[in-house]
């Protein structure tokens, strides 16, 4: 900081407010702090974040704990979260869940260890008590991302409003003249749908019962949440004696799975049946045909989990919940059933 302040032509005192962010009585000059900025990247100036954070200061690193990195949703949304933290000046300390309670106890002890301002928590860990329980006793605040929309003890909650999504789904569908529709569903852990997953699910059968439609027998399917997945699922519905129009997959990854059996099986969409899914993965818009899907404002959801995650930090006793809306994509997997042109 001395050899930045004697470059620039400045006090120590105005380089560490410049660089530190830290809050002033007297304004700094933008010429100045730009100045103070350039020198500091001229001369490869990187603060010490264990350092800063023994004095109490900052550390200016996010945690980020991802439940499944291997999911194509959760890598867009680190990629999106990392973006905007980048933008706010973070670094992402980026650990992996996986599921297994073991080895989310040890991302969390890591994360403290390294001093991170706040912890984001990418999916739903809702099956993982001792991990939660671990998060809520931590020093740090902590964000929970994409769990669904109903409030987490102890979290600060960013949600997709999922209801919304399905329903703009099903009015496309209805009013292409759909009746018999089914589901795939993805992501079960325990015997129950997680989070965003088990909303999409009984946003769906709601849906039906305010329409008086019935489910046909064997159009509920329940599968992992893969490519393999979606399209095993999609291989048993067209085996069935009596088959949906339209398919809703929980997710777009369970959806491109379903579209590939069905070119597989030379099965025409969406003149035989139309298949729709959830996410907008970019993807999406690729497949042939093009994906008809729910766009997730992720973006927007990592601009306000970061923000919430920096301005909260050091707070513990922060608490909310943010749901954002979906919007629909209309693309080439969706049109009338058969029979209906």
């Amino acid at each position: 900081m001395r050899d930045i302040a004697r470059a620039s032509g400045v006090s120590q005192s105005t380089v560490s407010r410049v660089l530190t962010g830290a809050a002033t009585t007297v304004p700094i000059n933008e010429v100045t702090r730009q100045r103070v900025l350039e020198m500091a990247r001229q001369m490869h100036y990187r603060p010490n974040p264990l350092a800063r954070g023994l004095r109490g200061s900052r550390t200016m690193l996010l945690g980020v704990i991802v439940r499944e990195i291997t999911d194509p949703f959760f890598a867009v949304a680190v990629d999106a979260v990392s973006t905007e933290a980048n933008r706010r000046g973070y670094n992402v300390v980026l650990g992996h869940a996986h599921g297994r309670t073991d080895e989310a106890l040890a991302v969390t002890a890591v994360m403290e260890t390294r001093h991170c301002d706040a912890i984001m928590v990418l999916g739903d860990t809702s099956d993982q008590p001792r991990l939660m329980e671990d998060l809520r006793q931590g020093n740090v605040h902590v964000v929970g991302m994409w769990q669904g929309s109903g409030v987490v003890q102890g979290l600060h909650t960013v949600a997709v409003d999922n209801v919304a999504g399905m329903n703009s789904l099903m009015d496309h569908l209805i009013e292409l003249g759909h009746r018999r529709f089914a589901f795939i569903s993805g992501g079960f852990s325990e015997g129950r749908l997680l989070g965003d997953i088990g909303e999409r699910r009984a946003a769906f059968l709601d849906r039906l019962a305010s329409e008086r439609l019935e489910i046909g027998p064997g159009f509920m399917r329940e599968s992992p949440n893969t490519m393999k997945g979606g399209a095993e699922a999609f291989e048993a519905l067209m085996s069935l004696p009596i088959r949906p129009t339209a398919i809703i997959a929980s997710t777009d990854v369970l959806a491109i799975g379903a579209l590939h059996a069905a070119y597989k099986m030379d099965i025409a969409v969406p003149g035989r049946v139309s298949i729709v899914g959830f996410d907008d993965l970019p993807l999406a818009g690729f497949t042939n045909p093009a994906l008809t899907t729910v766009r997730m404002p992720t973006a927007e959801m990592a601009s306000v989990g970061v923000q919430v995650a920096i301005d909260a930090a050091g707070d513990k006793t922060a608490r909310a919940l943010e749901v954002l809306v979906p919007t629909i994509v209309l693309r080439e997997s969706s049109g009338p059933p058969p029979g209906s042109r």
